[in-house]
């Protein structure tokens, strides 16, 4: 495993697992297997539902805490003060931990300033060791970094070989902040796992288009996080730290970039609506659930 050195001084694994779209059936089998076969850094977040399971897995797998880098995310329905601080202490529960590697604000919308700033107070406590961000563009970035007390160690966006956030992972570099892929793979879109150019450079090092797409951005510096439900391809998705992309091979893959998202844009406001009507669905939705326990 290679590791990077995060703003405040804490190593972080430069690969982790991740489980988006993991169901809670799946979830404690598949972090097991995780840790199994050498992931010590496991990705998860309140609005996928799992970190219940995924602390499970981490308590019955018998391997040291110390040893994992646990990271979870608050969602938008948990910003402000008051509500992230309550929320964060809600996910240690689900976890089965008294501190968090890493907790990220998930979406770059309503008050994540007063998110952020429970974040930095529980920060400063120990509770957390590092806070950072998910998903907020070079503009948002530029906005928290400079107004906020401290700046954030993490922002993990949509990058991969066709939306490769090069100058998003500009402005991080200048602010000291480190980029982690969500959906390295792009989720196979665009035939990615077919395309020509991993395949032909994946026959010279003996290596698979998917471990190819990982090994390139880890040369970028930038952490993914691979998600699959099959052991022997999470076996896979962690063998890439034993060859090197040439300068050919990365400038090659340098080509293919679309600067497009593969999945939405949060500059969209007609996804920023969408993300506005989940979020009071679920707070009409949870009050519901209260509701019908006190009855």
């Amino acid at each position: 495993m290679e590791y990077v050195q995060l703003n405040n001084g804490i190593k972080m694994p430069m690969l982790g697992y991740g489980v988006y779209q993991v169901t809670k059936n799946e979830c404690e089998r598949c972090v097991t297997d995780a840790l199994s076969v050498g992931y010590r850094l496991i990705d998860t977040a309140q609005s996928y539902f799992n970190e219940e399971e995924v602390g499970a897995a981490i308590t019955k797998s018998g391997i040291p805490r110390e040893e994992i880098f646990l990271t979870t995310k608050v969602w938008v329905e948990h910003y402000g003060y008051e509500e992230c601080k309550k929320s964060v202490y809600t996910s240690l529960e689900k976890l089965k931990t008294d501190y968090l590697d890493l907790i990220l604000l998930h979406q770059p919308f309503s008050d994540y300033y007063g998110a952020y700033r429970a974040l930095e107070e529980l920060y400063n406590e120990g509770v957390l060791r590092a806070i950072g961000v998910s998903n907020f563009y070079p503009d948002r970035l530029v906005d928290i970094a400079s107004f906020a007390n401290i700046v954030p160690m993490v922002n993990q966006v949509e990058t991969h070989v066709l939306n490769q956030q090069k100058v998003a992972k500009e402005y991080m570099d200048k602010y000291g902040v480190q980029c982690e892929a969500w959906a390295p793979f792009g989720e196979g879109r665009g035939g990615l796992f077919e395309n020509e150019t991993f395949i032909n450079i994946g026959k010279k090092y003996g290596k698979t288009s998917a471990q190819v797409m990982l090994r390139w951005n880890i040369q970028r510096g930038v952490v993914v996080l691979p998600k699959s439900t099959h052991r022997e391809r999470m076996i896979q998705n962690i063998d890439v730290f034993d060859f090197t992309l040439s300068d050919e091979d990365m400038t090659a893959i340098a080509a293919l970039d679309t600067a497009t998202s593969s999945f939405f844009s949060h500059y969209d406001p007609a996804m920023v609506e969408w993300f506005v009507k989940m979020v009071k669905e679920r707070k009409k939705n949870n009050r519901s659930e209260k509701e019908k326990k006190n009855w």
